[in-house]
Formats: C-alpha cells, structure tokens, sequence
C-alpha cells in the first residue's frame, strides 16, 4: 500500500509518470472518462494544463471540479509562501 496517502475524507493515490501526482481514484475516474491518463505525467502544472484545455472548448462541470481541487492542491503544496 505504499501508493495510497491518506486525506482528509478520501485517499489520494501516487500517481504520475515520477509517482508525485496525488489524486483520488474518484477523479482518476473522471479523468479515465475523457482519456486523460494521470500516468502520462510529469507533474501537476502539465495535467492541470490539459484539463484546462479541454475546459477551454467544452464545459465538463466534473473536469471543472477536479481542475479546481488540483489546483488548490497544487497552490498549497508546492508555492512558496
């Protein structure tokens, strides 16, 4: 189980082509229905990219909720404050 960190309600999995992308199996679900495949990745900054992208031509109210959790993840964890 080295893959799975806990979080506040749900867990999040290692992900990512370096294992340093964490998301829940329900986004990775998500994800797998637009043929967005998290272990194509290096890091955050690159998938929250392409989600942003498909944003950007369709309105996907579930790819807008995991762009917005990623990215609050993503400000928390990695800008320096």
């Amino acid at each position: 189980m080295d893959n799975i960190v806990a979080g506040e309600d749900k867990f999040l999995k290692k992900c990512g082509k370096n294992g340093n992308i964490y998301i829940s199996t329900e986004q990775i679900n998500i994800l797998k229905k637009y043929n967005i495949d998290v272990n194509n990745y290096n890091n955050l900054n690159e998938l929250i990219y392409d989600i942003e992208t498909i944003l950007n031509e369709y309105d996907y109210d579930d790819l807008d909720w995991i762009s917005s959790s990623l990215s609050e993840l993503n400000y928390y964890n990695n800008v320096n404050k």
